[in-house]
C-alpha cells in the first residue's frame, strides 16, 4: 500500500498545503521527501519523489520554475511543492501552474510559515506506516493465493480489520513484462535500468487503479492482482479492458513486452489458489502462443488445460519425443526448419499457399519440407489420428519453448 499525494495533502498539520495544480496525478505514489537545492534535479531523483523547492540556496525564477517541472515530468517524481513566501518564492507563476496542470504533474504550494522539519516529519511517519500497512495487506493476499493459511475465516477477518474487502468472486490476474536482456543489449546499464524502474512504474499505477482497492503484488517485472468477476460476462468485460490497455502499450513497451494470464471468473476466497494456478497457466500461453497477442484467458486454453494438467513433466516430454523427435534433432544439428514448418503447417490449417507465405518461401519448398516431416516421423499429415498426435505435440513443444 503506497502514500499517495491525496494522503499526503490529507495528513495532519499540513492543512496549509494547497494543491495548486496537476489535479489528475492526485493518486501518484509517494517514495520519499525530496528538497531540490540544486539548479535542477534531473541527477538527483529517480522516480517516485515528492519534491520540495525552496529559493534558499539558488534563485528560482520563471525560468527556473518551468525547468524544474520539465524534469519532474521526464524523471516522474510524485509531484513538486513549491515554497512561497516574502523572501524568496512571492508567487507561482501562472504559466508554470498552466503546464503543471496539463501535464498531469500535482503541483502543491507550501506557506514558508509551515516548518520543513514538521512536513518531512509527518510524510516520513506515514510513509513507514503505509510500508507495514502495506505489508500486513500483502501477506494476507499472498495466503489466499497459496493456500497458505490453517483458518480462512481468521484470514479473512484480519483483511477486513486492514481494510481489504475480500467477498465476493474474483478473477485473478498474472502479468508479465519480457525483453529486458534486448534494452541490455542496446544500451547503458544504469539508463536501462532507469529505464526499466519507469516501466515498472507506470505500469504499477495502471495496475492500482483498476485493482479495486486491493494490493498488486509484484517484484522483478512480475505482477498479481485481483478484480471482480461474478459471472462470465464480467470476466468478459475484464479480458476487454486489459486488451485495450495491453495492444497499445506494447507497442510503445518495444522491445519490451508485456503478456498477461487471467483465471477464470467466478472464484471465492477459497478458491483463490486454484485461480491463481488458472492464471499461471493462461500466462504460459499468452507467452508461447504469438497468436493470442500477449492476452490469454483460462477459459480459452481448450486441450492446453488437459495438458497443463499433467504434472508428470517426463510423460508429456516422452509424448513430443515419441512424435516429433527426429525432427527435434534434425533441428538441432541444422538449424530451426522443420518444426517452424510444420507449426506454420498447422496454423493455416494445411493450406500450402498461406503456410509458404507465413514463412516467406516458395510453395514447392514448402512441399518438399512437408514430405521430409513426414518421412521422417512416420506419420501423414492427411491421417486425422496422426494430425491429432502431432498438434499435441506442437503445443507440448511452444509450452516448453
Amino acid at each position: 500500500m503506497s502514500l499517495t499525494i491525496a494522503d499526503v495533502l490529507a495528513l495532519p498539520g499540513l492543512e496549509s498545503m494547497r494543491l495548486r495544480a496537476g489535479t489528475a496525478g492526485l493518486e501518484n505514489g509517494v517514495r520519499w521527501p525530496y528538497v531540490a537545492e540544486n539548479s535542477g534535479i534531473a541527477e538527483w531523483v529517480l522516480g517516485g519523489e515528492l519534491v520540495f523547492v525552496t529559493g534558499i540556496n539558488h534563485p528560482r525564477d520563471e525560468g527556473n520554475l518551468m525547468q524544474l517541472l520539465e524534469e519532474a515530468c521526464e524523471r516522474q517524481v510524485a509531484g513538486l511543492v513549491i515554497l512561497t513566501g516574502p523572501a524568496y518564492i512571492q508567487a507561482i507563476p501562472q504559466r508554470l501552474l498552466e503546464a503543471a496542470e496539463a501535464a498531469g504533474m500535482p503541483l502543491i504550494e507550501q506557506p514558508y510559515s509551515l516548518k520543513m522539519v514538521l512536513v518531512t516529519q509527518a510524510i516520513g511517519s506515514a510513509l513507514i506506516q503505509s510500508e507495514q500497512l502495506g505489508r500486513s495487506r500483502d501477506d494476507v493476499l499472498e495466503r489466499l493465493l497459496t493456500g497458505d493459511y490453517q483458518s480462512l475465516d481468521l484470514l479473512l477477518h484480519r483483511g477486513g480489520q486492514l481494510g481489504l474487502s475480500l467477498a465476493g468472486h474474483w478473477q485473478v490476474v498474472q502479468l508479465q513484462l519480457e525483453g529486458s536482456e534486448l534494452l541490455f543489449a542496446q544500451g547503458d546499464a544504469a539508463a536501462v535500468e532507469v529505464q526499466l524502474a519507469r516501466q515498472h512504474d507506470a505500469i504499477n499505477r495502471r495496475l492500482r487503479q483498476v485493482s479495486a482497492g486491493l494490493p498488486v503484488l509484484g517484484r522483478a517485472g512480475q505482477w498479481t492482482l485481483l478484480l471482480p468477476a461474478s459471472d462470465a460476462v464480467a470476466a468478459l468485460v475484464n479480458r476487454q479492458h486489459l486488451a485495450n490497455w495491453l495492444n497499445p502499450l506494447n507497442l510503445r513497451l518495444a522491445p519490451l513486452k508485456l503478456f498477461i494470464g487471467l483465471s477464470a471468473a467466478a472464484h471465492p476466497p477459497a478458491r483463490l489458489a486454484q485461480a491463481q494456478d488458472e492464471a499461471r497457466q493462461a500466462l504460459a500461453a499468452a507467452r508461447r502462443f504469438s497468436e493470442r497477442a500477449g492476452l490469454c484467458v483460462y477459459d480459452e486454453l481448450g486441450v492446453l488445460k488437459l495438458l497443463s494438467g499433467v504434472r508428470d513433466r517426463a510423460l508429456l516430454d516422452q509424448f513430443l519425443h515419441e512424435r516429433l523427435g527426429p525432427l527435434l534433432r534434425h533441428d538441432a544439428q541444422h538449424g530451426p526448419n522443420l518444426m517452424p514448418t510444420l507449426e506454420a503447417w498447422f496454423h493455416e490449417n494445411g493450406n500450402l499457399v498461406a503456410a509458404a507465405q507465413r514463412l516467406a518461401v516458395h510453395r514447392n519448398t514448402l512441399t518438399h519440407r512437408v514430405q521430409r516431416i513426414e518421412a521422417l516421423c512416420g506419420l501423414t499429415l492427411d491421417n486425422s489420428y496422426d494430425r491429432l498426435d502431432i498438434g499435441i505435440a506442437l503445443m507440448i513443444w511452444r509450452l516448453s519453448a
